[in-house]
């Protein structure tokens, strides 16, 4: 798998990036709970890291699919450096939080695109293998949560040793080393080219992404449960400051549940394709269950405990993701996984304000718990009407066509 010409690269760029990033965002999010010892302050400054991600993805969708893979990943890594610059200034000056929040929505925002293009470029590496892509898609997230985890890890040990500017100065090293890499390595990739030219074929290009999405059996249904599912999976992390408190514990709370799920990830990576599709809804609906006890506000090791089974059930989003790559058509690609992203990061800022809210009128255990509830409420009434034949049905056909490409 890492000796497909073009992965390797890109999955170390992604990776430490992402690393960076998240350093990022608990500094930032540990400054504001120094500031304001406010749980829905906390978990707004969360939420402010999607939103952007959300418009940049549903607006940014069409451009992925006209200009090369390759330029928009290098233009968005400088672009979101220099706005890491202006972070590190805002801190050091004790400017307004209001300015801090307007440039991290303005990292965020210019990181949109920058997802979808690496998603679409990493799918059509594969395109030959579709077996090795799930692989690679179950590596890709396992990575993804190591790196979210370190990141959330060291930059709350970073916070509370060195102050916020380091973690800062060390999201910015990551965007710099993340361009070059990608500028030098990587090979410019082909353009599937796109069905309208122009700002109304711009316009249209989204119409008919938003069409091709919900009108799909199976597509919509994938993307409604990643949805639905984000409560369960943003609580913990956007109330693990607050219940974790002065104690410097933030950033490793926060890091549970990630950790959970690097461990589920290795596990489900073991079953062939159909098991792993067979399991998705199951372990959606055990996910958000373990946290519904943090409602009796149990002891810290208890709640560490709780994160970790939680995080574990979460690897049901490996097959979740990579069936829907699979079924959607390469010339629409960008503009869909885009549209999807843009969803799916949605629900996570929705989700994080709303847990920030629930935390701050009640408490960061109850908060948590009843976030729960109502995610396993969602799963259950979603689960009732699923699909499993044209699940199934997909699945099948996208690895039937793997295998007829590779005997041709």
């Amino acid at each position: 798998m890492l000796r497909v010409p073009g992965y390797l690269p890109i999955f170390l760029v992604n990776a430490f990036s992402m690393w960076g990033d998240y350093v990022a965002r608990v500094t930032i999010a540990a400054v504001v709970f120094e500031r304001t010892r406010s749980p829905l302050a906390t978990a707004t400054t969360l939420a402010i890291s999607f939103v952007p991600t959300f418009l940049g993805r549903s607006l940014l969708g069409p451009v992925v699919d006209r200009f090369p893979y390759k330029s928009v990943l290098v233009v968005s890594h400088v672009s979101r450096a220099l706005c890491v610059l202006a972070l590190v200034w805002l801190v050091m000056t004790a400017a307004s939080l209001l300015w801090v929040f307007a440039v991290l929505f303005l990292l965020e925002l210019i990181g949109g695109a920058a997802s979808a293009s690496n998603l679409v470029l990493v799918t059509d590496l594969f395109e030959h293998d579709r077996p090795l892509y799930a692989r690679a898609v179950g590596l890709t997230a396992m990575a993804e949560q190591v790196n979210q985890a370190l990141g959330l890890a060291l930059g709350g040990g970073l916070v509370a040793l060195l102050g916020p500017r380091v973690g800062l100065i060390i999201d910015f090293g990551t965007f710099v080393v993340a361009a070059i890499v990608i500028l030098v390595v990587v090979q410019r990739q082909p353009v599937h080219g796109s069905r309208g030219k122009g700002v109304r074929g711009f316009v249209h290009d989204l119409g008919s992404a938003i069409g091709d999405l919900a009108g799909h059996p199976v597509l919509a249904r994938l993307m409604a449960l990643s949805a639905v599912a984000s409560l369960g999976i943003a609580a913990p992390e956007a109330l693990a400051i607050p219940i974790a408190g002065d104690n410097g514990w933030g950033g490793v709370l926060m890091a549970t549940p990630i950790v959970g799920a690097v461990v589920g990830i290795v596990v489900i990576g073991r079953f062939d394709v159909h098991r792993q599709n067979a399991s998705i809804v199951p372990l959606a609906l055990a996910m958000p269950v373990p946290l519904l006890v943090t409602a009796l506000h149990p002891p810290l090791a208890v709640v560490v405990a709780l994160f970790f089974v939680s995080g574990l059930l979460q690897a049901f989003m490996v097959p979740l993701q990579a069936t829907f790559a699979l079924a959607t058509a390469p010339a629409m690609r960008g503009r869909i996984f885009s549209l999807a992203g843009s969803v799916a990061v949605a629900a996570a800022g929705a989700s994080y304000l709303g847990a920030g809210w629930v935390g701050q009128h009640t408490n960061p255990y109850l908060g948590v718990a009843i976030c729960s509830a109502i995610c396993l409420v969602l799963i259950v009434a979603l689960g009732l009407r699923w699909p499993h034949r044209h699940v199934n049905a997909t699945v099948e056909h996208a690895y039937a066509t793997s295998r007829s490409t590779r005997a041709a």
